[in-house]
C-alpha cells in the first residue's frame, strides 16, 4: 500500500520525494508551481468547496485547466479525484441533496473530465454511507460503462471522519469481494491498522491537527509543529512502520528518540 502525506504546504513538493497528497485548491492561487521531487495526487478540495458553498464553484472547464496546468508544471502527478460530492449528513444537509443525487454527480463528474482531457490522470470516487450505498454505486458506473475493476485506482469518499465504527469495516467488507484498487481519503493511523489490507493507497493530514495539540518537537523553534515538515516526515516514517509490522498505534521510535511529542 502507498501512503500519501497530506500536506497544506504545496510547496513541500520540491523539497521530498515522499509521497504527497495536495488539495487543488490549496495550489490553484500558485503563480510559479513547485517542481515534484516525487510522486503525487490531486485531492479535489470538493470537502471544502462543497461545505462553503453548497456546490461546486469551480467549472468542469476550470477543474481540467488547473489539472492541466499541474501535471505540466509540477509533473509526477500519479492520479487526480473526480469533482466528487461527499456523502456525509452534514454535507447532504448543505446541499439539500440526497446521497443518490451526489453518487449521480459523482459519476457525472468522472466521465465529463475523463471526455474532456483523457490524457491526465482521473480517477473515480464511490460515495456513500452505508455499505450498500457504495455498492449501488459500483453498479452505477458499470451501467454507465466504466469498469472500475480495470482502472488504476478508485477513491472511497465519506469514511475519513468514521475511522471508530464497525461501518468502516462493514464498507470495506462490502467492497473487498469486488477486486478494486481503493484509495482511502483522510485515512488516519487508527483506520489505515485496520483496512491497510483492503487498501493501494491512502492520504491522511492527521499529523498535523496532531502536532496543533502538543508542543514542539525538540529542537523545533514553532509555537507548535502543525506546519512542520520534520514533524510530518516522522508522522509519515511512523505510518509506514504501522503498515509494514501493523504495530500499536502509539507514536514510537523516532518521536521517543526526539525526546517525545505524543
Amino acid at each position: 500500500m502507498t501512503f500519501y502525506l497530506g500536506t497544506h504546504q504545496p510547496g513541500w513538493l520540491s523539497r521530498v520525494v515522499v509521497p504527497l497528497c495536495v488539495s487543488r485548491r490549496r495550489l490553484a492561487d500558485y503563480q510559479r508551481l513547485p517542481v515534484a521531487r516525487g510522486p503525487w495526487i490531486e485531492d479535489s478540495g470538493g470537502f471544502t468547496e462543497l461545505f462553503t458553498y453548497g456546490r461546486w464553484e469551480t467549472t468542469p472547464a476550470e477543474y481540467v485547466a488547473q489539472t492541466r496546468r499541474f501535471a505540466e508544471g509540477i509533473g509526477n502527478l500519479v492520479a487526480a479525484a473526480c469533482q466528487d460530492w461527499m456523502c456525509e449528513p452534514a454535507m447532504l444537509a448543505r446541499t439539500g441533496l440526497t446521497v443518490a443525487e451526489h453518487q449521480q454527480r459523482t459519476l457525472d463528474s468522472y466521465l465529463e473530465l475523463r471526455e474532456a482531457a483523457p490524457e491526465l490522470p482521473w480517477f473515480p470516487v464511490l460515495q456513500g454511507w452505508t455499505p450498500d450505498d457504495y455498492t449501488r454505486h459500483v453498479e452505477q458506473y458499470e451501467r454507465a460503462g466504466v469498469d472500475l475493476r480495470r482502472l488504476p485506482l478508485v477513491g472511497l469518499g465519506s469514511v475519513c471522519r468514521r475511522q471508530h465504527t464497525g461501518s468502516l469495516i462493514a464498507i470495506f467488507s462490502a467492497l473487498a469481494p469486488l477486486g478494486l484498487r481503493l484509495h482511502g481519503f483522510g485515512v488516519k493511523r487508527q483506520g489505515l491498522r485496520r483496512i491497510a489490507p483492503w487498501l493501494a493507497s491512502a492520504d491522511s493530514m492527521a499529523w498535523s491537527t496532531h502536532a496543533r495539540k502538543r508542543a514542539p518537537l525538540p529542537g523545533c523553534t514553532h509555537r507548535n509543529c502543525n506546519n512542520c515538515l520534520r514533524y510530518a516526515l516522522l508522522w509519515q516514517e511512523q505510518v509506514e512502520v504501522d503498515i509494514r509490522d501493523r504495530r500499536p498505534l502509539a507514536l514510537q521510535c523516532s518521536f521517543a528518540t526526539l525526546g517525545g511529542a505524543a
